[in-house]
């Protein structure tokens, strides 16, 4: 399976992010961090004696014993000071949670969901920004930029609400285990949201490297630095799940909140989609008039909005020279064609002819659970162009099968070995232990949903 993802870049923080360069930061701070280690594990065991003394003392409250409070010394105060400790900006994760109401608890729990809510507040305050500094500038690339940052912050509010609601949910009114699963979609949504942020700056820096002009651009800079205080709180909750609820995790927790995995959708599980022979689409695309339209875009207008059952679009053998965007709405399609060689989608914006390497894929989904099988997608760009791109995901719980992706940016002189990044903590050569961390089973979890898609697949 080859796909290109929404890069994942370094955001200096905690849980998913670049190994190479937090190596760095640590030589540079070895001993403030070893003192702060060694804190923290200290930190963490009040944490979680607090939770201890709270569980009992709610279970003690529910029965006819009598019900000890929490140590005195447990007061909300310090267990929020304690859990911010953790972060890299606690002054602003401190701030930010103590002024809501309900921050007034010793449950590291609710005071992780409201750091939730302080992304989301701050995010919602700023969702309408871009749009409205498009309005004082003529410039296309700026606007281009702009729209793809008001996209991006769309995108992560959706995620951080997605987050949210698995926090809130529960089964037959159960809280439900906090597992190291379960830990682990937090700091994937959460390190989604860091994605989002980084790509809008990433494409705001993509311009300044173009031209003078646009580095020196205030209407970009305003942007940027309006959204420096999301970014800081974004990172301050990634550091939250990582360290406290990880380690509330390891000690068996409970804690309201459960994934909704793929096997528990029915109509999109079944293995018999990935069989196509017999079956049957709600719309079939030819380029030559015998199907119901001609165009893939016609096709995915077609596909309603947040749908729970499966939408099937067939696309018949032929070359399709269009742009395809199927945006977050779009849940629960799949696309298949007659072969990887003979159904073909092509595409060629690129960078240098004016559109943010963000948009130049020729096709990208957002909505999850999205399935792709016996499709080729094309990006024809040439090395002048540079940045483009044939594929973009941002879906969760999507499959490609027996697809392909071609662009000219995988396939230059860095697949060559002796190219390769020279970073402090590079290691040419990984042990089996290291490698195990990237394995389907570890880093996609993958032996929870990919088997009930019958995709062949090899979880370690």
């Amino acid at each position: 399976m080859v796909l290109i993802m929404d890069s994942v870049n370094s955001f200096k923080g905690y849980g998913k992010v670049d190994e190479a360069q937090d190596l760095a930061l640590k030589k540079k701070t070895r001993k403030r961090l070893i003192l702060l280690s060694v804190f923290v594990v200290i930190l963490v065991a009040v944490v979680i004696a607090a939770v201890v003394a709270t569980v009992v003392h709610n279970k003690k409250k529910n029965s006819s014993e009598s019900a000890p409070s929490p140590p005195s010394e447990l007061t909300p105060s310090t267990t929020l000071k304690t859990i911010c400790s953790v972060t890299r900006f606690p002054e602003s994760c401190i701030y930010s949670i103590s002024k809501l109401p309900d921050s007034n608890t010793t449950d590291p729990t609710t005071l992780f969901k409201l750091s939730l809510k302080v992304i989301i507040d701050e995010l919602d305050s700023i969702s309408d920004l871009p749009e409205n500094l498009a309005k004082g500038t003529d410039d296309e690339r700026i606007k281009s930029a702009l729209r793809v940052c008001g996209n991006l912050i769309e995108d992560a509010l959706d995620r951080l609400n997605d987050t949210v609601s698995a926090m809130d949910a529960s089964e037959d009114g159960k809280k439900k285990t906090l597992t190291s699963s379960r830990v682990e979609d937090l700091k994937t949504w959460l390190s989604a949201t860091v994605t989002d942020h980084e790509t809008c700056f990433d494409t705001i820096d993509e311009l300044a490297g173009n031209k003078t002009e646009y580095r020196n651009s205030t209407i970009t800079q305003n942007l940027k630095s309006a959204m420096s205080r999301s970014t800081e709180f974004t990172s301050n909750s990634l550091a939250i799940v990582s360290k406290v609820l990880a380690a509330l995790s390891d000690l068996g927790f409970t804690i309201h909140g459960r994934r909704r995995l793929l096997n528990q959708q029915p109509e999109w599980a079944r293995r018999r989609l990935l069989q196509t022979e017999n079956l049957k689409p709600d719309v079939t695309v030819a380029a030559d008039g015998s199907g119901d339209v001609k165009t893939v875009n016609e096709a995915v207008a077609m596909v309603p909005k947040k749908s729970l059952k499966v939408f099937v679009i067939y696309v018949k053998a032929g070359t399709y020279v269009e742009n395809v965007v199927m945006d977050k709405s779009k849940w629960n399609v799949m696309i298949f064609g007659d072969g990887k060689s003979k159904t073909i989608i092509s595409g060629g914006k690129n960078f240098i002819d004016g559109t943010p390497t963000y948009e130049t894929a020729t096709f990208a989904i957002q909505g999850k659970g999205f399935i792709m099988k016996d499709i080729g997608i094309i990006n024809t760009a040439g090395a002048t162009k540079h940045q483009a791109v044939a594929f973009r995901s941002g879906s969760d719980f999507s499959v490609y099968y027996q697809c392909s992706f071609d662009e000219y940016k995988n396939t230059g002189p860095g697949s060559d070995v002796t190219q390769r990044v020279t970073w402090a903590g590079y290691k040419p050569v990984m042990s089996s232990d290291d490698a195990a961390r990237f394995t389907v089973a570890t880093l996609l979890h993958g032996g929870d949903w990919i088997p009930a898609s019958g995709v062949t697949h090899q979880l370690s």
